[in-house]
């Protein structure tokens, strides 16, 4: 059943808040308000977030700058071959004195969790971040533990050098809300980015605008934005698409629609509306849909990429005439 909306003095919270977030990101990472912008929306959604670009252009940078943006405990975590799903989750360590095992928690127990070149590390290591990323628990010699909330992984990977490199399974990748590419800053954004850089760390000096308990008010907020029936059957007509797509053999998951809505009302939060509108879900499409997809062999042969064709059957699926700014207003009367 759809919650009332949320009343206009918390929209201007968010709204306040994430201004102010996003304002101290792009003192660090210049020129990419768009990224900066899905970040977030994917950080009220209660989601994860996958950064996919070659080495050098701010994969890492982003996210310990969102991490400094919010007082809270964050988690770091270096992918590599030999590294173990107990360095990740933690281990029971036995006590001598007390004669019992002392749990010591490992770096998933974070509000914001960085994930450095995931890729690297094993498909059994992988697998440890399952369970944390969808069920927001850990569970170590059969007993389980919660993870603190907000809970936010940040993962990175390089497309470029493969070698040595273990792929991200389907399920794995499906855990992931966004897969986004950080992309070269334009020539403006590169000078701004040398003047700024030259002689002092931009990072070192970001402080906190907010707090993991005003996060959590946030993710509420905009959970309870309103989408009219007409958005919601545009956001499974999009999915269904990409299910009977010729250019691919494997569509979108149920998971998928869930989450492309989600992150539309997080865009929408943002803008300080209380609904959320088709080019909310059109503009996160690619980046919620694309990674979820598996090309045909007919499409990976052409060249084609999995976001050119989310990008396709965007332009193609018809946008319900019922589903503007005036059929949500009416909705709240």
């Amino acid at each position: 059943m759809q919650q009332a909306a949320p009343p206009r003095d918390q929209l201007d919270e968010l709204v306040a808040v994430t201004d102010r977030m996003r304002a101290a990101i792009e003192r660090v990472v210049t020129g990419r308000t768009e990224l900066v912008r899905t970040t977030l929306a994917v950080l009220l959604a209660e989601g994860h977030l996958l950064l996919e670009d070659v080495p050098g252009v701010g994969k890492t940078t982003l996210a310990k700058a969102l991490a400094r943006t919010i007082d809270c405990s964050v988690g770091r975590i270096q992918f590599t071959p030999d590294l173990l799903p107990s360095d990740l989750t933690g281990v029971n360590i036995y006590r001598a004195q007390t004669n019992e095992f002392e749990f010591r928690p490992g770096p998933v127990f974070a509000h914001v969790v960085i994930g450095d070149e995931i890729n690297r590390a094993s498909p059994k290591t992988q697998s440890a971040l399952l369970e944390c990323m969808q069920e927001a628990q850990a569970t170590v010699d059969g007993r389980t533990y919660r993870l603190p909330r907000p809970f936010f992984v940040v993962a990175t990977q390089n497309p470029v050098e493969m070698e040595g490199t273990y792929p991200l399974p389907e399920a794995q990748r499906d855990r992931f809300m966004a897969r986004l590419t950080v992309g070269y800053p334009s020539i403006e954004s590169e000078l701004d980015m040398l003047d700024l850089q030259e002689s002092a760390d931009p990072l070192a000096q970001l402080q906190a605008v907010t707090d993991a308990a005003q996060i959590g008010r946030l993710i509420d907020i905009s959970r309870r934005l309103y989408a009219a029936p007409a958005v919601k059957r545009y956001v499974v007509d999009l999915v269904t698409a990409t299910r009977h797509d010729n250019g691919l053999r494997l569509g979108a998951s149920p998971r998928a629609a869930i989450q492309l809505l989600r992150a539309a009302k997080g865009v929408a939060a943002m803008a300080g509306r209380d609904h959320v509108l088709p080019d909310d879900v059109q503009g996160l499409a690619p980046a919620v849909l694309a990674h979820r997809l598996l090309p045909s062999t007919e499409s990976r042969l052409a060249g084609r990429s999995t976001e050119a064709i989310v990008s396709d059957l965007v332009a193609a699926v018809p946008v319900p005439a019922t589903a503007g700014d005036g059929a949500a207003r009416r909705a709240f009367g």
